[in-house]
């Protein structure tokens, strides 16, 4: 059966996208066909990670949500790019739905809304018409409709969350909203952990503050800011501490 991940953060600069596109680029190179959709439509950004220009998108997730195309036209194979030049298995494919850099598409969508249920039915159709293993969706921080549609339909959360208290705030909301959503299964994962840290027991903290399991604890990463979104953390980095807490998620996810 093919699984929806949604990944969110109750507020921004928590490094949701990036870390989206990594566990989708090391899922999908364990063997499987995975998509990442943006649907962060009013600040889309995670087809910077997959180094692809504006004028390689010829429709996005909102010509979908505008009626001009099918769901699948807006789907790119990056593969290739997602994979860091390597290999995975014989079914290994990654595909990404971005949603429109163009200000008068954004406006537009601030301005006149979309229909959500429009949405759902492209997740759908999405795991059939690209025989998916796997959906992960970039959703867009916060609490709004397409936020909880896409809490709704997951199969697993990952709740991003730095160590703050106004993350913690804001979490909390997030959780108790997917507890009433009844979604099977939540995981935290607790990024930009400052040096010095003692990280077991920040993970202890956690799980008990929310009563949901810690899937990683983070480092905050000279690194991934000298990456600067310039290309997939994991492949540039794969002995890095962080990357081996990603791979870590992902056997998370293939398993449940």
């Amino acid at each position: 059966m093919p699984k929806i991940i949604s990944t969110h953060s109750f507020r921004g600069g928590t490094g949701k996208s990036n870390t989206t596109a990594n566990l989708a680029a090391l899922t999908a190179k364990a063997g499987y066909r995975v998509g990442i959709i943006d649907t962060d439509i009013q600040s889309p950004g995670i087809h910077v990670l997959f180094q692809m220009a504006d004028g390689e998108i010829k429709f996005s997730l909102n010509d979908y949500l505008w009626g001009k195309c099918a769901i699948e036209d807006a789907a790119y194979d990056v593969t290739e790019r997602g994979l860091g030049g390597g290999k995975g298995g014989e079914r290994t494919k990654l595909f990404l739905i971005p949603s429109s850099l163009k200000t008068g598409e954004i406006a537009r969508i601030l301005r006149e809304g979309y229909d959500v249920a429009l949405l759902n039915d492209g997740l759908q159709d999405l795991l059939k018409r690209l025989q998916l293993d796997f959906l992960f969706i970039d959703t867009h921080p916060g609490v709004n409709e397409e936020t909880l549609l896409s809490i709704a339909v997951s199969d697993l959360l990952l709740l991003i969350v730095r160590p703050d208290q106004q993350d913690f705030q804001g979490t909390a909301v997030a959780v108790e909203l997917a507890r009433k959503l009844e979604v099977p299964r939540m995981v935290m994962i607790v990024n930009k952990v400052a040096p010095g840290t003692d990280f077991v027991q920040l993970r202890r903290d956690v799980e008990e503050l929310f009563g949901t399991e810690v899937g990683a604890v983070l480092p905050l990463s000279t690194e991934m800011v000298r990456n600067a979104s310039s290309g997939l953390f994991c492949y540039r980095y794969p002995a890095h501490p962080l990357t081996q807490e990603l791979v870590a998620v992902v056997e998370k996810i293939i398993v449940s």
